[in-house]
C-alpha cells in the first residue's frame, strides 16, 4: 500500500486544486500497488492536530478550474516553528507523529517561502517531502514561475485596465496598489501590461521628486492623467536609507494604511493633484485560475506524482528554462527570488517610457 499525504499552506492561490489534482491522477493511474490519499486541513495545523481525512477520485472531479483549496490552508510561520502551540506541545514532534502514525511513504506539500522552510526542516528530520512552487508573488527561488502567479497578474491587469477610463474622465492621479511585500514581480508584470505610467517595487527605492516629475510632465504634455503602479513592499529612498529597526518602528507609527496613501498625500502636497489609492488586494488571490496557471499546475502536480512513484524525496518541483526541474529542498529553503534592478526586463521597460521613480 502506498500512502501519501498532501496539505496547502500559507496563502491561497489559483490553481493549488488544479496541481493537487494533477499528483492525486498522476499516482493513482500510474501505480503499480493500491493507493490511499490523506489530506490534511488547514495545512501544517492538520498535520499537527491530526486533522486529516481520506481523499478519493470524487474530491478530485471538477476542481481544474476552482480557486482556492479544497483541503483549507493556515500560516504557521517558520520563525515560531520551534515554539509550542497553544497546548504547550512541540510543533515538529506534533506534525512527525500524524505523518508516522498514518505510516506515510511521503508527503506533498504545496506552499510558498515560509512552507518550504517548514518543508525542508521535517525533510531533514527524516520525513519524506515533495513540495510544489505555490504563490502569486513568484517569488521562490529555484524556480521561473509558480502557479498562481499568472492567474494574479491577470486581474491585477485588469484593475488597472478600468481604471484607466475613470482616471481619464476625472483627470486624477491613480495609485494601484499590488500585492507583493519584498518582491515586485506581481506589480511589475501587471504594471507593464496594463500601461502604468510609473511602476513602483520593493527592489528599487524611488524618489518623490522623480514620481512627481512625470506627473507633471504628462500634464504639460496634455495627458489628464496618470497610473502609478505600486507594490504593497514599495520604498523611498529617503526610508531605504534607514535601519531595518528604525523602518519597523516607523511602520509601527504609521499614519497610513499603506505605502501607497503615504505617497498620494506627498503627491497632493506636492503638485495640489486630486489622487486616488484603488487596492484590488485579495481579489488577485482569488477567483477561477486562468488556463496558464491550469495547465502549469496540472504539469508540476504530474512530475510530482512521478517523484512520488520513484520514491525521489526531499525536493521541490521547479520550472527553468521551459522545463521541470528537481531542485534539493535545502537549495530552496530561506532563499527569495528577487528582481534585478539591472535585468533585461526593467531596462525594456524603461525603453517604452515607464518610470520607476528611480
Amino acid at each position: 500500500m502506498l500512502r501519501v499525504g498532501m496539505l496547502t499552506s500559507g496563502g491561497d492561490c489559483q490553481a493549488l486544486n488544479a496541481a493537487m489534482r494533477g499528483v492525486f491522477k498522476c499516482v493513482t493511474l500510474n501505480s503499480k500497488e493500491p493507493v490511499e490519499f490523506y489530506g490534511f486541513e488547514d495545512g501544517y495545523k492538520g498535520l499537527m492536530r491530526g486533522r486529516f481525512r481520506l481523499l478519493t477520485e470524487e474530491d478530485f472531479s471538477n476542481i481544474l478550474t476552482v480557486g482556492g483549496t479544497i483541503l483549507g490552508t493556515s500560516r504557521v510561520p517558520f520563525k515560531t516553528i520551534h515554539d509550542p502551540d497553544e497546548n504547550g506541545n512541540n510543533k515538529v514532534a506534533a506534525m512527525k507523529q500524524t505523518y508516522y502514525k498514518l505510516q506515510l511513504n511521503c508527503l506533498v506539500v504545496l506552499g510558498g517561502n515560509g512552507s518550504t522552510k517548514t518543508a525542508n526542516l521535517l525533510s531533514e528530520e527524516g520525513l519524506n517531502v515533495i513540495t510544489l512552487p505555490k504563490t502569486i508573488d513568484n517569488d521562490l527561488w529555484g524556480t521561473d514561475m509558480t502557479f498562481g502567479f499568472q492567474s494574479a497578474v491577470d486581474i491585477a491587469t485588469r484593475c488597472i485596465d478600468e481604471i484607466h477610463t475613470t482616471a481619464n474622465s476625472h483627470g486624477r492621479v491613480f495609485i494601484v496598489e499590488i500585492m507583493g511585500h519584498k518582491t515586485g514581480w506581481l506589480t511589475l508584470n501587471a504594471g507593464i501590461a496594463g500601461g502604468a505610467d510609473i511602476i513602483l517595487l520593493p527592489e528599487i527605492p524611488y524618489d518623490l521628486k522623480n514620481v512627481v516629475d512625470v506627473i507633471e510632465k504628462r500634464d504639460a504634455a496634455g495627458k489628464r492623467f496618470t497610473i502609478i503602479a505600486c507594490a504593497e513592499g514599495a520604498i523611498s529612498k529617503v526610508d531605504a536609507k534607514l535601519s531595518k529597526k528604525e523602518y519597523r518602528k516607523k511602520l509601527g507609527n504609521y499614519e497610513f494604511p499603506s505605502v501607497s496613501y503615504e505617497l498620494a498625500d506627498q503627491i497632493t502636497k506636492e503638485t495640489g493633484r486630486e489622487v486616488r489609492v484603488t487596492v484590488p488586494g485579495h481579489t488577485q488571490r482569488g477567483g477561477t485560475p486562468d488556463a496558464y496557471d491550469r495547465v502549469f499546475a496540472s504539469r508540476l502536480g504530474a512530475e510530482a506524482g512521478m517523484l512520488v512513484l520513484k520514491q525521489e524525496y526531499g525536493c521541490m518541483i521547479g520550472y527553468k528554462n521551459r522545463e521541470m526541474v528537481k531542485v534539493p529542498l535545502k537549495d530552496v529553503a530561506g532563499k527569495l527570488k528577487t528582481i534585478d534592478p539591472k535585468a533585461k526586463i526593467i531596462k525594456e521597460t524603461r525603453l517604452i517610457g515607464v518610470s520607476f521613480g528611480d
